[in-house]
């Protein structure tokens, strides 16, 4: 043991925050690793505030990625990233105001659905069966980041599944260009919710830096993957991971 730490912690979430790095690169939603894990060791309200920490870390080198690689638009890109900023403060000042059973039953309630909405959407393809116009696509863009910044704030799992999949099939973005606007807003929700949380003395600094090098590792490797057209090597291991870590909150939970 080493203060509020222990060797354990390090073991169990750092190989998961790199896993929950490489999924949330390519299709989102790799809170549904991350955070499960950090709550098997550290309380709720630690876990929610340094899971940001360390995935704010590693989205920045995802997000660094696909702005090279010209995945942005930059005209939607302003205005969903302030709303993404305004909902998160709002998300993670709600959280600290919750109990801690209250956010592990959210998770218990919520980690099913997100996973089925993972897995219900195959290809990720653009629909825009909406027909938005440009003015339509900023105004509901817009509307959707607050939303999911709301909750990101709050929660976080299944933050890039919602935008990507909002980004997809109602604005009507190539997966390329809905991901790369998606990790521009992820990334500022995460850093909006973390300010917060510092702020507050919520986050166990030593383990959240120590997981953001995992979290780097795999962002890396799953932003290289998915320009690869790799993204549907995603959905086996999340559903093998889930489950694994779902059994085990539920067991912590119940028995």
């Amino acid at each position: 043991m080493l203060g509020n730490y222990s060797l354990m912690m390090f073991v169990i979430v750092c190989p998961a925050v790199f896993l929950a790095g490489f999924v949330d690169a390519i299709a989102g939603g790799g809170g549904m690793i991350s955070l499960p894990a950090y709550m098997m060791k550290i309380g709720a309200h630690n876990a929610v505030a340094t899971n940001k920490m360390s995935s704010a870390i590693g989205t920045a080198v995802s997000t660094y990625r696909y702005c090279k690689n010209g995945y942005i638009d930059w005209m939607l890109a302003i205005p969903t990233v302030i709303l993404s900023f305004i909902g998160s403060v709002i998300g993670a000042n709600l959280v600290l105001m919750t109990g801690d059973m209250a956010i592990k039953i959210v998770l218990l309630c919520t980690l099913p659905i997100i996973t089925f909405l993972v897995f219900k959407n195959k290809d990720l393809k653009p629909i825009n069966k909406f027909n938005l116009t440009r003015k339509g696509v900023l105004i509901w863009g817009s509307v959707l980041s607050f939303i999911v910044g709301i909750y990101d704030g709050f929660y976080g799992p299944g933050t890039g599944t919602f935008l990507l999949l909002g980004f997809t099939l109602i604005l009507g973005l190539d997966v390329k260009t809905a991901s790369g606007n998606v990790k521009l807003c992820n990334l500022t929700s995460n850093v909006a919710a973390l300010a917060t949380f510092l702020i507050h003395g919520q986050v166990l600094i030593l383990l959240g830096a120590t997981a953001a090098v995992f979290s780097i590792a795999g962002h890396y490797t799953g932003s290289s993957l998915v320009m690869k057209n790799g993204i549907r090597i995603v959905r086996p291991i999340m559903l093998i991971v889930i489950s694994i870590l779902y059994i085990k909150i539920c067991y912590e939970a119940f028995f």
